[in-house]
């Protein structure tokens, strides 16, 4: 392998300034940078992690040499995720003539702001959502704003606010559209294909060339922590005080962030995040698309890895049941060696996976399921969005031509210490007719696969139940029934 040059700073641009930082802590936040270091104080602390959109600010960039601008959650996202992108602030909006935006004068036309404190954050959210569609739906606005909680104006005021929008300036003529060609251009020039190191010692940062670099990186410093996304290692700084130092940023990296299909196979880099992925997987399994839409708020979405989501091992991750469920297979990259293993065999035990000193996730590998299996994904929380699963089940049913099971395959999250199939459950419905006096029979053995746990976000015996009843539901939706299960309240109108 060449050598690899290095830089010191990290390079990006904050609203119309040109950024190169050369003393960057690993730990450092996006909101913290702007509030203490540049006195951006419009995007605020509400949560410290990832949930109620205070936060939210817009990066753009380069993705298949295309300008994309996303909604991010500053107080998650570190400051050595940030290079070659360019980060907007809700200072940096501004109208023609000096006016106000056509984002935050709608918001004040329609009596979308009371206190003011989450504001800036719905602001910015609504102005991610209509460079991308400046005539959305009332679904989309919704989706857009999943990620932004508001304490006392109410929601439909702001929903208006954003459906009005396009009355007061064309998102065309918009300063971030009319400089999109500048600013691609300054960040193709940011990708040098340099390695960036800041720091040393236990205090060092890393953001690699590439994949191949990551991997020489991570082989000789075993022991530090790779980010991606952050949606979780974020919150292991602002919630749990942990040291994450040193660090390696692997997000948006080259030889990472794939998405490609070949005989019936998806592959997803590691470093792909579940905006990026939702086109096709919720085209090719259409499942995982209202699961999807489920897991954070855009923001989230727009940060958070599937690969990630996997690495970490919770056993409360949105994507591995599902995945496992399907017969997905993991790539784990140590140096130059590479080796393959079924999902399911990842994890071992609570904070305990199959992953050497040195080694990472670098792809995943998911089967499409033909038209005759039958597929489903259940996701069980408090309030419907953006919420922490409390049990999810995943379903891959095949019947032969005589209706018995000839294929079953079921995991959970939410219900052991990883996730888990379903073993007994599973060989109680395999070979017997899919009637309901089958699954009550097997709906008894999911004693012998789970023993639950109870904590805030369910106790044992609903998990049981839930868990138990999920099958049940699994079987009506594929046993022709004609009333719907689930509907969404704007099917229902």
């Amino acid at each position: 392998m060449a050598k690899v040059k290095t830089r010191n700073e990290i390079r990006f641009i904050l609203n119309g300034e040109d950024m190169a930082l050369t003393t960057v802590t690993p730990d450092a936040t996006l909101l913290d940078w702007l509030r203490l270091n540049r006195s951006l104080r419009g995007t605020k602390e509400g949560c410290a992690e990832g949930d109620c959109g205070a936060c939210t600010v817009l990066v753009g960039r380069l993705s298949s040499g295309r300008l994309v601008y996303e909604s991010v959650n500053a107080c998650i996202r570190f400051l050595g995720s940030l290079d070659g992108t360019h980060v907007v602030t809700v200072e940096h909006l501004r109208g023609e003539g000096g006016k106000l935006h056509p984002v935050q004068q709608a918001m004040v036309d329609f009596h979308g702001s009371q206190c003011g404190f989450c504001t800036p954050g719905f602001v910015m959210s609504l102005y991610a959502l209509w460079m991308r569609s400046p005539e959305p739906s009332g679904a989309a606005v919704e989706k857009a704003l999943q990620g932004n909680l508001c304490r006392c104006t109410g929601y439909e005021a702001i929903a208006r606010a954003a459906r009005a929008i396009s009355s007061y300036g064309e998102a065309a003529k918009d300063p971030l559209a009319a400089e999109r060609k500048t600013i691609a251009t300054k960040l193709a020039a940011m990708k040098d294909g340099a390695r960036i190191e800041i720091g040393s010692g236990k205090q060092r940062l890393v953001v690699p060339a590439d994949a191949d670099d990551l991997a020489s990186v991570f082989d000789k410093e075993p022991g530090a922590t790779i980010v991606a996304g952050s949606t979780d290692v974020g919150l292991w700084v602002t919630k749990h005080m942990r040291d994450i130092a040193p660090a390696i940023f692997i997000g948006n990296l080259d030889g990472l962030s794939t998405i490609s299909e070949d005989n019936g196979i998806i592959s997803i880099g590691a470093g792909v995040t579940y905006t990026e992925a939702f086109s096709t997987l919720a085209k090719r399994i259409p499942a995982l698309g209202p699961l999807f839409d489920r897991i954070g708020g855009d923001q989230v979405r727009n940060m958070g890895t599937i690969g990630g989501n996997i690495a970490n091992g919770s056993p409360i991750g949105d994507t591995p049941p599902p995945l496992i469920a399907l017969g997905a297979r993991l790539t784990l990259r140590r140096g130059n060696r590479r080796r393959a293993i079924p999902l399911e065999d990842f994890f071992i035990a609570y904070g305990k996976q199959d992953r050497q000193p040195g080694e990472f996730v670098e792809a995943v590998h998911v089967p499409v399921p033909g038209r005759d299996i039958k597929f489903a994904v259940y996701k069980i929380t408090k309030r419907r969005d953006e919420d922490i699963t409390a049990a999810l089940g995943a379903f891959l049913l095949t019947l032969a031509r005589d209706g018995t099971a000839a294929e079953v395959r079921i995991a959970y999250g939410g219900m052991a210490a990883t996730p888990k199939r379903a073993f007994s459950v599973e060989n109680a419905l395999l070979g017997k007719p899919w009637t309901e006096e089958t699954v009550q029979v097997a709906m008894a053995e999911y004693a012998r696969d789970f023993t639950p746990l109870t904590d805030m976000r369910a106790s044992a015996e609903y998990r049981a139940l839930a868990a138990r009843n999920l099958l049940l539901r699994f079987f009506a939706e594929t046993s022709g029934t004609k009333a719907p299960i689930q509907m969404s309240r704007h099917e229902a109108a």
